[in-house]
């Protein structure tokens, strides 16, 4: 396999990503904007995860129970889109990465979804979260192509959307720009020396020398050879399946924001995109590492979504995709320095890889340049992991 390179050395650099996602790549730019001579390996650099996520900046409508501190890194990541969105775009040379700010309506079909939406609302309003109930006919006032049986909803205009496919675009061109050596090989091994992490070596046979490693290979993770035991990160994938459908101009607007509910137990989200592609999603299986688009997957999101929307049934279906997304054993992501030195992980993002894209960015920087993982990150330090690992031994 080739490697295409923008410095014709294999090292030393200050900091080599291991992983070319949206997560390895705003950490690979903001590592060069810091002045670090910065190197990121990755056999499709742009791809994983992103180009099947829906691209949901949902910090408020994806709250869960027991993830309230989780929620403060959402927020707060969630605030920096708007700069990031326009910053981005400046860096990669005009690419636009369809930040939206349209909102999102959360809507319930029976009296069940409806019981469950309104303990969602109880939760967001203890955590001080801007959403508002709607009766079934305000709902369909805001979205007339919702089914009739609506029972009611929560109207979030802070949760928003990106489009992850050109936001990894982005990311990648501002990488090229900022001057990051972009080698399109897979990492075969880390290499570590005297108890310290000192690069990798590569497929192709590239020797990567750094003084600082940052494995950001989502899902994948936890599979790199040559990582010492205690520092392995305990990452899984979890597979989601997305449909993407064309809205023909005759039918636009079809929905003017997204629009997500609880069926039957099932999430299923529906996110529109100006350009009039649809994102249907998205199935959450343990399946491992199968990738494999199933029609029974296919049938249940379009079952439910014609139960939401029954006129998406008339729409063209031009894509169906599988991905993986990386989940960490609390659903939260593994942020800064290891216990070994010099390797540093940003990984385990689950469903929230699009929406901590910025902030991921910002605290990788920080630890790379400082040496110090910024206060809001420290719940998510990969040694609470290391630390629950020593109690359990006790």
């Amino acid at each position: 396999m080739q490697s295409s390179v923008h410095s014709g050395s294999s090292g030393p650099f200050d900091v080599l990503v291991v992983g070319g996602g949206i997560i390895g790549l705003v950490t690979a730019w903001r590592a060069a904007q810091r002045g670090l001579r910065t190197a990121l390996c990755d056999p499709s650099p742009g791809g994983g995860a992103a180009q099947v996520a829906a691209g949901m900046l949902a910090a408020v409508t994806e709250l869960h129970y027991g993830e309230e501190t989780l929620l403060g890194l959402n927020l707060a990541s969630a605030e920096r889109y708007p700069h990031f969105a326009a910053e981005l775009s400046e860096a990669a040379g005009g690419v636009d990465i369809g930040y939206r700010p349209c909102g999102t309506l959360a809507v319930a079909l029976d009296a069940d979804d409806r019981l469950h939406l309104r303990e969602l609302h109880a939760l967001q309003r203890r955590c001080g979260l801007q959403s508002q109930w709607l009766t079934g006919r305000e709902c369909r006032r805001l979205e007339p192509m919702l089914a009739p049986g609506v029972r009611g909803g929560l109207r979030v205009d802070g949760d928003h959307q990106a489009d992850p496919r050109r936001l990894a675009a982005a990311l990648l061109a501002a990488c090229e720009r900022a001057g990051v050596a972009v080698h399109r090989s897979r990492a075969e091994r880390l290499t570590v020396a005297a108890d310290r992490a000192t690069g990798a070596v590569l497929e192709d046979g590239t020797a990567l020398r750094a003084d600082q490693v940052v494995l950001a290979a989502g899902s994948l993770s936890g599979r790199l050879p040559g990582l010492p035991p205690g520092v392995v990160p305990p990452v899984r994938p979890v597979k989601g399946q997305v449909l993407r459908l064309t809205v023909p101009p005759a039918y636009r607007p079809f929905l003017s924001r997204t629009v997500r509910a609880v069926v039957r137990g099932s999430h299923v989200y529906l996110v529109p995109r100006e350009n009039g592609e649809l994102v249907l999603g998205a199935t959450s299986e343990e399946l491992g590492w199968d990738t494999t688009v199933t029609a029974g997957g296919v049938y249940e999101l379009l079952r439910d979504a014609h139960e939401l929307v029954p006129g998406i049934t008339e729409l063209p279906l031009t894509e169906t995709r599988a991905g993986l997304r990386p989940g960490s054993p609390d659903n939260a992501p593994l942020l800064g320095p290891t216990e070994l030195p010099g390797l540093h992980l940003a990984t385990g993002h689950y469903r929230n890889g699009v929406l901590l894209t910025p902030l991921t960015g910002e605290v990788l920087a920080e630890v790379l340049t400082t040496g110090e993982l910024p206060e809001i990150a420290r719940p998510f330090s990969p040694r609470r992991f290391s630390a629950a690992r020593e109690e359990s031994l006790v």
